[in-house]
């Protein structure tokens, strides 16, 4: 006999968004099933990677600093209540900005109107304080001293885990496409047939919310192609450990560096969107030319690592709207159902934040934030948000 499942709300994803909702809609008291068709932060979501930069720096976008800024709170809390505090590596955050740097400057700006703590730091004092990289065109840079790095995958697989310790009902299925027809979303089916019924439904799905609501989703979600690289360190070599090297946003060459954590080896991705990827089906496999492209900007700004051995590499996928901005907002075919998306490159230190603001929505206490609203994104890539 086919079971079914039921609950107040069925929440649709386990990565960072979807977790964190089902998180924070329990706290609020509501019965939730958490639904994920390969597991919380598994090999194929976005949020499965090893460590995700929280910075809280976003040019002129003050929306997505606040954000970060709560979000910041929120994690803390949750790692000092499941005692995992080393889940938030403390290793810093510096900005390398060019001499005339519109965005740079506005980054500063917005930390000046909302209490972020930095410093910004001259040529002459990076070059004595950071030897292990190689300035050449940067100017001056920002230091996010009290940001650092999230262990990405542990701790969604922790928020998981204490989201259950709270009463969510976890489940492992893929669902299929929801069916038109009503006003009111009353079940999801999954690929074995189960339904899935809820008086609500939240649908965080990162990727597949293309393969979900095809006509509505597959020209506003652009899914791409990403690759990520970690680097051996030279044998006894200490300099690109997190206390001697923080994390690094080098924006004018669109590329992050986080330093060796867990001994894994230095992490450094070029953060320009890819081509068009699928996430169930596509080869996760780096491309020579990515790593003939990653050789040269070594040579460049690391080279003490130009020739080291790419020990471990990645293929990912971003999810993105056409400017960056998230989707948060009802779906237009059913009163009770909610999207969330379009975070990838810069969403998942939001997760906490974004679990928050969609069980207001869900509950009828919030409004949809204009900058996430469907109506607000387009068909053509044009990115704005960083």
């Amino acid at each position: 006999m086919t079971r079914n499942y039921k609950a107040d709300i069925a929440v649709i994803g386990a990565g960072v968004f979807g977790a964190w909702t089902a998180y924070q809609l329990r706290r609020a008291g509501a019965d939730v099933l958490l639904v994920d068709a390969y597991g919380p932060a598994n090999s194929r979501a976005s949020s499965g990677g090893e460590s995700r930069i929280l910075r809280l720096g976003y040019g002129p976008d003050a929306i997505y600093t606040r954000m970060a800024q709560r979000s910041f709170v929120l994690w803390q809390q949750l790692f000092e209540q499941i005692a995992r505090p080393q889940l938030f590596q403390p290793t810093g955050v510096l900005w390398l900005a060019r001499e005339h740097d519109p965005y740079c400057e506005a980054t500063l700006k917005t930390f000046q109107q909302n209490d972020v703590k930095f410093a910004k730091i001259e040529r002459a004092e990076l070059n004595i304080r950071y030897p292990q990289l190689e300035f050449g065109p940067v100017a001056w840079g920002m230091l996010e001293s009290d940001s650092g790095v999230l262990l990405a995958r542990q701790a969604v697989q922790a928020l998981v885990a204490a989201a259950q310790s709270m009463g969510v009902t976890y489940v492992q299925a893929a669902i299929r496409p929801p069916k038109n027809g009503t006003t009111r979303l009353q079940f999801v089916e999954t690929t074995g047939s189960t339904r899935i019924v809820a008086d609500k439904f939240v649908f965080a799905c990162g990727p597949w919310l293309p393969k979900l609501f095809p006509q509505l989703l597959s020209e506003l979600i652009h899914v791409t192609r990403q690759e990520v690289f970690f680097l051996g360190v030279p044998a006894g070599d200490n300099r690109f450990l997190p206390d001697q090297l923080p994390a690094w946003i080098d924006f004018n060459d669109l590329v992050y560096g986080i330093p060796n954590l867990d001994n894994r080896g230095v992490k450094i991705a070029i953060d320009e969107h890819g081509p068009p990827f699928d996430p169930d089906t596509g080869e996760r496999i780096v491309l020579q030319e990515s790593v003939t492209r990653l050789r040269a900007y070594l040579a460049r700004r690391v080279p003490a690592l130009a020739d080291a051995p790419v020990i471990e590499s990645r293929v990912c996928q971003y999810e993105n709207t056409s400017n960056g901005d998230f989707l948060i907002d009802r779906h237009p075919a059913f009163e009770n159902a909610w999207i969330v998306g379009g975070g990838s490159g810069h969403g998942f230190k939001h997760g906490p934040a974004i679990g928050e603001h969609v069980a207001s929505l869900v509950s009828g206490s919030a409004q949809v934030e204009p900058r996430f609203a469907l109506a607000t994104k387009d068909k053509v890539q044009k990115r704005q948000v960083y």
